[in-house]
């Protein structure tokens, strides 16, 4: 059993990761809010320690895009990092099938309920109190003065009004979605991807509740995250969607860099305008994959998508967006988390 010494001795000698590692183990054994915000803290802080050196190694190259599916679909068996970069750079992007087991999806979905109605009593109670594990806002740390809570609770309004709350601000859910990782292997697969232990970014990493009522833009993330970045996004379907529920619109190709935004017919300086992504998608028109409880799409910073929405869909999508990057690419703008 990890005692607190022994994690407060590991923090103190820089040995952030094992110290998370420690906490991630003993929280398996029996759910603590104490522990689960210091693992928020921790891998907060963590990310100050990291060798932030690019690895050395030569990136292999992706073979020929395979035949069949669009976008590429593959069993969660066949998923190595290898297949996870060949989808990305032939085709714009990977699905796998069935890859969180069903048992874990049901408890992602009613944790989800569980954190957004937490946001919503804390918000009707208009208290500061602490100690609920479902939401608990986070804050940065005195030594990390680049992003302001202030500014943080500014983008923190955004993604509430958009039907989601950050995984950072449910420590009992970000635990769940790092157990959940480590269980179907995706931090090793990742890792190997972009050869380094990632980070997420807190403001990139979101439980969603989408409705039917939601708007829609085509974007890439690369238009926020700027340049020179090393990143992969797993976007993992907890219901049914892309037909009665909101999806996604894909564009199902790699394409070479930011598209051009602001114009034709783009409501926001940020988004794709539908003359643009006709032009695009000329050789490889728009799909709308569906998608089943406990898949994942994979894609990076290029891919060019938006929220699929119709008059049709009559029931809200349960989701979890999560951009990974490697340390020693991370968008500065951003707050990071160690994975």
């Amino acid at each position: 059993m990890t005692s607190r010494g022994s994690v407060a001795e590991m923090e103190s000698e820089g040995r952030f990761l094992d110290a998370i590692d420690a906490l991630m183990d003993a929280n398996r054994d029996r759910h603590d809010p104490d522990l689960e915000r210091e693992l928020v803290r921790l891998r907060h802080e963590a990310f100050t320690y990291v060798d932030r050196v690019a690895p050395s190694h030569e990136v292999p190259i992706a073979r020929e895009r395979p035949s069949g599916d669009v976008p590429q679909t593959i069993s969660a068996a066949d998923l190595t990092s290898d297949v996870l970069r060949n989808g990305i750079l032939t085709s714009g992007s990977l699905h796998v099938r069935s890859l969180v087991p069903a048992a874990r999806v049901q408890s992602l979905v009613e944790g989800i309920d569980r954190a957004l109605a937490a946001v919503e009593a804390r918000a009707e109670r208009q208290d500061k109190d602490i100690g609920d594990p479902w939401y608990d806002p986070f804050c940065t740390h005195p030594s990390y003065p680049k992003i302001k809570n202030r500014e943080l609770g500014n983008r923190r309004k955004w993604v509430k009004v958009t039907g989601g709350v950050w995984a950072a601000d449910s420590p009992r859910m970000l635990f769940e979605l790092f157990d959940m990782l480590d269980e179907v292997g995706l931090r090793q697969v990742i890792s190997e991807y972009l050869g380094e232990r990632p980070a997420l970014t807190v403001d990139k990493c979101t439980l969603r509740r989408v409705g039917i009522d939601t708007d829609t833009n085509w974007h890439q993330d690369g238009a926020f995250l700027g340049s020179g970045i090393r990143t992969v996004n797993m976007w993992l379907a907890l219901s049914h969607c892309g037909d009665d529920a909101p999806g996604l619109d894909i564009v199902p190709t790699r394409l070479d860099g930011i598209v051009e935004t602001g114009t034709e017919g783009a409501i926001f300086p940020w988004s794709v305008g539908p003359g643009v992504v006709d032009r695009v998608a000329a050789d490889a028109p728009v799909v709308r994959p569906i998608f089943e409880p406990g898949d994942v799409l994979f894609f990076d910073d290029l891919f060019l998508h938006r929220t699929a929405i119709d008059a049709s869909m009559t029931r809200a999508r349960y989701a979890i967006e999560s951009w990974f990057f490697a340390p020693s690419a991370y968008p500065e703008q951003y707050v990071p988390l160690m994975v």
